[in-house]
């Protein structure tokens, strides 16, 4: 009780400002910890920022944490329905998308089955079908799309490309570069909490990679 606090302090973000246009496709990369998955948590309302202010005008689709909301003595149905309310849906609405939204998970039966006897790709292929039926203004996407096996991420790209077509916004997280330059209209590279560079996906992908390359030389 005597020693001296060892607290120490650090910045998650610092000085991060930008804004995604309605309709506009942004990825955020950089190295672990470089502060990705907070900036998504922080839109999504899951995180309040210590400083500075977030402004955003509608509704919210986070692909962040997969069936975070799950209860595991409950089925996979009691989940759906629960878990569709709590992002935004009304009940009717849920019960309405229901069959949709077990036939893109692709769990058949087990969706009477309590989510804790689940596997974690049957686990996260719900958790991802149910928040792609909400009708989102933003869809927030981190490293979701490796979801399932390969016929599964197939499916789940061409539904944000659907997004993408009907002008919805969206933040993509990720670490796959390929994909990035692929979906994006625009790309921010952050490394220790800072923006360090915002454009062009071409431009700064190949800025990072260029960052990533002269450290493991060094």
């Amino acid at each position: 009780m005597f020693k001296p606090s060892s607290t120490e302090w650090f910045w998650a973000l610092k000085d991060v400002d930008f804004i995604v246009s309605k309709g506009e496709s942004v990825g955020v990369i950089g190295p672990n910890g470089s502060g990705k998955s907070t900036i998504l948590k922080l839109i999504s309302g899951f995180m309040v920022p210590d400083k500075g202010k977030i402004t955003v005008s509608g509704k919210v689709s986070p692909l962040i944490e997969l069936g975070a909301g799950f209860h595991p003595e409950l089925t996979g149905a009691e989940n759906l329905i629960l878990n569709g309310v709590i992002l935004g849906l009304t009940r009717k609405e849920v019960e309405k998308r229901f069959d949709s939204i077990v036939d893109f998970a692709e769990i058949g039966d087990f969706i009477n089955t309590p989510v804790k006897h689940y596997s974690s790709g049957m686990y996260m292929r719900l958790g991802f079908s149910i928040a792609v039926h909400t009708d989102p203004d933003i869809l927030l996407i981190d490293e979701i799309l490796a979801v399932g096996d390969s016929n599964f991420q197939i499916k789940s790209f061409d539904k944000m490309q659907e997004f993408k077509k009907r002008g919805i916004s969206i933040v993509f997280v990720s670490h796959n570069l390929e994909t990035v330059k692929k979906f994006c209209d625009r790309v921010i590279y952050l490394e220790n909490a800072e923006v360090r560079g915002d454009g062009e996906p071409r431009e700064i992908i190949e800025m990072y990679t260029k960052s990533q390359k002269k450290k493991v030389i060094t």
